[in-house]
């Protein structure tokens, strides 16, 4: 097991290979990247990561998380690495973390891929998180995790997958951070807010969204692109939140193309 300052990572592809962090979504944990892992790592080091409070790294948080913290957390890992710099690909939580890193250090970001992210809080995505934070507190863990796919994936896509979905249940139960650690970790991005704050100099950015996202409305990711003023933007028309899972071939392309543009 790696570790670095409370962290869970592990290391994938090429030594010599360009520096490339995969930060997922709220879950935080680094299996979500299982489907990219083999294509993203082929040329380049993949990192991989469990999010602090999650999965297999230090489960304590401060009373107060920011998506700062997130970003800070990267920071962290890089330079125990010794990574002077290197790329994020981001999913969600993932994605506006990489975006708060490239704030505060622009110099260490090479490139950015947000996925299903954005800007500022959204009216829907506010209340999909109310909707899950209710049933987690009323209805307890299995009640939300057993919701969770339907904010993550098409509906075509868990009816085929409901088998596998079933059998990862009781890891994803026995693996929970808990209820406070979700709590906080929402709270912080649903406070995530840099309307303005993005500038013209920002790193290359690829902002990817899914059309069909039921969690985070693909307006959302076209404000963010907005808001950088410019760079590149690319639908999946299908995919849902975790359209890197549910197409992961279409997802990879679109990826590598952009990190070797």
């Amino acid at each position: 097991m790696a570790e670095a300052g409370g962290l869970y990572y592990e290391l994938h592809g090429p030594q010599d290979g360009p520096p490339l962090i995969l930060s997922s979504g709220l879950g935080g944990s680094a299996s979500y990247w299982a489907p990219n892992l083999a294509a993203l790592a082929e040329r380049h080091r993949v990192l991989v990561y469990d999010h602090r409070g999650t999965g297999r790294s230090d489960r304590a948080l401060p009373d107060v998380v920011t998506v700062d913290d997130f970003a800070d957390d990267m920071l962290m890992l890089m330079d125990a690495l010794g990574w002077a710099r290197a790329s994020v690909v981001g999913h969600a939580a993932g994605g506006v973390a990489g975006l708060a890193l490239g704030m505060k250090a622009t110099e260490r970001l090479e490139k950015l891929v947000v996925v299903n992210g954005w800007a500022s809080p959204d009216p829907h995505f506010l209340r999909c998180f109310e909707a899950r934070l209710n049933l987690l507190r009323h209805s307890g863990v299995e009640a939300f995790l057993r919701a969770q796919p339907i904010f993550l994936y098409p509906a075509a896509w868990i009816s085929a997958n409901t088998a596998a979905l079933d059998a990862e249940l009781p890891h994803q139960i026995a693996g929970f951070p808990g209820v406070e650690n979700m709590e906080k970790r929402i709270a912080a991005l649903a406070a995530f807010d840099v309307r303005g704050e993005l500038y013209d100099k920002f790193v290359p950015t690829l902002v990817l969204i899914a059309e069909d996202d039921m969690l985070v409305p693909s307006s959302a990711g076209s404000r963010l692109y907005r808001e950088l003023n410019g760079y590149w933007l690319e639908t999946m028309q299908k995919g849902g939140h975790a359209c890197n899972v549910t197409r992961p071939d279409f997802f990879n392309e679109i990826v590598l193309k952009f990190l070797g543009s």
